[in-house]
């Protein structure tokens, strides 16, 4: 029995192209060896990427397990990219650590794109696009090539709902992100356009500084478009002494309400869930009227949830249309 020959060192436990391989002295014959896995043309892997499913996986594993997916499928074939060649739409939001929208497919595209006048990227494993003419813009996260996260945005802008382009804008000129500023994003549409139906533009007037998870995102627009006062974003509660109660997710400091999603993230965590409801016992302390907003008081039906912050705010004194 022929032993399989190691390959070089410095190709083990990585994806690597072919033409690397060889230029490092690997034959054909064992670059067509069966411990070998073929992402794509060109590219080979020792270790690919194989997810465990849980046996009851909720729908936020799932979405964390189909990014994780796209992410590694994208490095299997990074090696074979041209210098043209980028990743772009979802995978690149993906890869710059972007909120993506909810999927019922069973896998997420990688998206590779080059510039006119390079040609379309053609390859298994991905789906290539060929892009307008503009002076390239590449960024470097996770070691993986994409693009300015602002053309980015617009690059999803005509796959995605109106509400996912915001709550991924937000995400984008958020201050600790380093991302993009708003600007940014408006520079992006006059520059290159918006997609069919306004959409960017219509996006661009209700993103907001300040939001930093979609789900905050989502419980703002929904009491903003039922006609309740826009809150604040991430109001930091202090007391009588000045001193740190708590910050914020949404806030009516005029009306001592705050409204927060409450995903339920911790509610398997006995200590996290413990130091939550000390959380909420020092906002309540300090006089506020601190409304949890769990995912049914949103979905299907997002009154529920609208009746909950409008209870309370008029309670506090608000008057519809004052």
């Amino acid at each position: 029995m022929t032993r399989t020959a190691p390959l070089p060192a410095q190709l083990i436990g990585r994806p690597f192209s072919v033409a690397e391989a060889r230029a490092e002295g690997v034959s054909r014959s064992r670059l067509r060896a069966s411990d070998l896995v073929i992402p794509t043309r060109g590219a080979r892997t020792t270790h690919p990427h194989r997810s465990v499913v849980p046996e009851k996986e909720t729908p936020s594993q799932r979405m964390i397990r189909l990014r994780d997916e796209m992410i590694a499928r994208a490095r299997e074939v990074a090696p074979v990219l041209t210098p043209e060649q980028f990743f772009s739409h979802d995978v690149g939001v993906g890869i710059i650590g972007g909120p993506l929208p909810y999927t019922t497919a069973d896998k997420r595209a990688v998206d590779v794109s080059a510039r006119r006048p390079a040609g379309q990227p053609r390859r298994a494993g991905m789906i290539g696009h060929r892009l307008q003419q503009r002076e390239s813009s590449f960024r470097i996260a996770e070691g993986l090539r994409t693009e300015n996260p602002a053309r980015l945005w617009r690059q999803v802008g005509a796959r995605w709902d109106l509400d996912d382009l915001i709550a991924l804008g937000d995400h984008l000129i958020l201050p600790r992100n380093r991302l993009v500023t708003l600007e940014d994003l408006w520079a992006e549409v006059r520059v290159a356009g918006d997609v069919p139906g306004g959409k960017l533009m219509r996006a661009l007037r209700e993103i907001r500084v300040g939001s930093e998870t979609p789900e905050e995102t989502k419980l703002r627009l929904v009491l903003v478009r039922a006609g309740l006062p826009e809150p604040e974003l991430n109001w930091v509660l202090t007391d009588e002494n000045g001193e740190f109660v708590a910050r914020l997710d949404l806030a009516y400091p005029e009306y001592r309400v705050c409204p927060e999603s409450d995903g339920r993230v911790h509610a398997f965590d006995e200590e996290q869930f413990a130091r939550d409801a000390d959380r909420w016992d020092a906002i309540r302390g300090q006089g506020w009227n601190h409304v949890r907003i769990l995912s049914h008081h949103l979905r299907p039906n997002p009154s529920v949830a609208v009746r909950k912050v409008a209870e309370a705010l008029i309670a506090a004194g608000w008057r519809p249309g004052a």
